[in-house]
């Protein structure tokens, strides 16, 4: 469980890194997922460094269940704007965007439970 549990981690930040590219160098596909939310260039920088914090925090052993849970918030509002605003397909990307934060999003959402002890706030209850 462990081993998958890492490898879960490791695909999660790998797909918000590499998503990071876009957003900071301000590619053509990024700029118009923004500016069709009303949200360029803030929403686009911001979104992107939200995403970075949430990949390092995902990747240190003490911090998974902070990372998991600022992921799973994240992949929440891509999707609503996916599912509200965007559509499933952008750009005739086949919804490879949509998809990856559906992915990210139940990832995020198994690594929350399974670390949830790591989470100041709740691992009161638990």
């Amino acid at each position: 469980m462990k081993i998958f549990n890492l490898l879960l981690r490791i695909a999660v930040s790998v797909i918000l890194l590499q998503t990071l590219y876009f957003k900071f160098t301000g590619q053509p596909e990024s700029i118009y997922i923004f500016e069709t939310l009303g949200m360029e260039p803030w929403g686009r920088i911001g979104s992107g460094i939200v995403e970075l914090v949430a990949s390092v925090l995902l990747l240190l052993p003490t911090t998974i269940g902070l990372g998991a849970l600022l992921v799973l918030a994240v992949m929440s509002g891509a999707v609503f704007m996916h599912l509200t605003k965007l559509g499933i397909e952008v750009q005739g990307d086949g919804g490879t965007l949509f998809y990856m934060a559906i992915f990210c999003f139940l990832s995020s959402l198994y690594l929350a439970w399974v670390y949830r002890k790591q989470i100041p706030v709740i691992k009161r209850f638990f």
